[in-house]
């Protein structure tokens, strides 16, 4: 039903922070979309493909930032599309799209992770822009040479949770409100899963940075 080659992430698509085209605010909600949904639940193909169409860089963008690898991110956009075309029907469209879309993404991608990491350690690479939340410290992040990278290296010490937070937040650049709808969380729940988030990320980078100075005096 789907082909792998359109699901991919594309690097030509960053803009000036790193993000794969648009972040979820930015989902184009407009009647063109709902009309579409209406087609999809009278099983339409045609009209699943166009919104296959229209969502999946943003999809396969945030499914990479889960879990760091861009085949893993293929995978669990099949899914999620999958997931779509089957649960669509429950839909409601006084909801946001977009909202709903990520919300099967993030469940799916932390599935993934949980299920493939203990089998393979997935090496980070190809990073976006440096997240929001964590600045530039600890030591502007190695002085902010290849930044980027090493922060996401550093997304390895969070948990599913802890990390879907952190790059729905400081990465897709959603506000508190919308993240706390995509996880099914209470704000409250959200600003304390981010405030761990990103304490655990610093001290990771400091870590690295320590065992960095450390190879060089050796």
């Amino acid at each position: 039903m789907l082909k792998d080659d359109g699901l991919e992430p594309r690097k030509e698509e960053e803009g000036p922070n790193g993000r794969f085209a648009k972040s979820a605010g930015e989902f184009s909600e407009d009647p063109q979309v709902l009309a579409l949904i209406a087609r999809v639940k009278q099983k339409d193909e045609a009209a699943f493909k166009e919104l296959v169409e229209r969502y999946k860089t943003q999809v396969a963008g945030l499914a990479f930032k889960m879990v760091g690898d861009y085949e893993d991110a293929k995978d669990i956009s099949q899914i999620v599309f999958v997931k779509t075309f089957y649960n669509l029907k429950s839909f409601d469209p006084k909801k946001k799209f977009a909202t709903w879309l990520f919300r099967i993404t993030v469940n799916a991608a932390i599935d993934y992770w949980r299920r493939y990491k203990k089998h393979k350690h997935e090496d980070l690479e190809e990073a976006e822009g440096t997240p929001i939340g964590v600045g530039l410290s600890p030591e502007a992040v190695y002085f902010r040479k290849d930044a980027s990278e090493r922060i996401k290296k550093a997304l390895e010490v969070l948990s599913p949770k802890q990390r879907s937070i952190f790059v729905l937040r400081d990465m897709e650049g959603l506000d508190i409100t919308e993240v706390a709808t995509i996880m099914n969380m209470p704000q409250v729940t959200v600003r304390w899963y981010l405030h761990r988030s990103r304490t655990k990320i610093r001290s990771e980078l400091a870590r690295r940075l320590r065992a960095a100075g450390a190879k060089k005096k050796a």
